[in-house]
């Protein structure tokens, strides 16, 4: 993942409700995923490794999300384990077309979450965060930069 991809996802996570936070679980995941595939086509076994394992946290915190008390959380948690099971087998077997079962488990769930986000009009998981204005000013060679307002120590999450 390339440091302007990390920037991104940093910022949608700053201004996520809780389920846009998992809309933006599900994109990490699935970014993982194709970064494992390409390492296996580039014979880079070692980042095929590091890329599974990565998918591997990011479905942990999917199932760390769920409440299993409500429908369909345990439905969902079936899934991912089903997910982790195959991503152990595609690890160990070096086959990473098992990566397209578990991308296609996977999209069709972040399809159907990104569906229902605009229905979940609550406020920012994290509040007090940094405003971030893009377009205010620009650093050499007119490049654009990012002017960051209301800097002081009182940041991120508050508890």
């Amino acid at each position: 993942m390339t440091k302007e991809v990390k920037q991104q996802f940093t910022l949608r996570i700053s201004r996520a409700n809780s389920t846009e936070l998992v809309v933006i679980l599900y994109e990490m995941t699935l970014q993982f995923l194709e970064e494992a595939a390409n390492a296996f086509k580039d014979g880079d076994f070692v980042g095929y490794k590091e890329a599974i394992r990565k998918v591997r946290g990011c479905i942990n915190e999917l199932i760390q999300s769920l409440h299993l008390e409500y429908e369909p959380a345990p439905k969902l948690l079936r899934l991912y384990l089903y997910c982790i099971r195959r991503l152990a087998y595609a690890e160990v077997r070096k086959e990473p077309q098992v990566l397209d079962e578990i991308r296609m488990v996977l999209s069709k769930l972040q399809e159907a979450y990104a569906q229902i986000a605009p229905v979940n009009t609550s406020a920012p998981v994290m509040s007090n965060t940094q405003s971030v204005i893009s377009g205010l000013t620009y650093g050499k060679g007119a490049a654009l930069t990012e002017d960051m307002t209301g800097q002081d120590s009182n940041r991120g999450m508050l508890v």
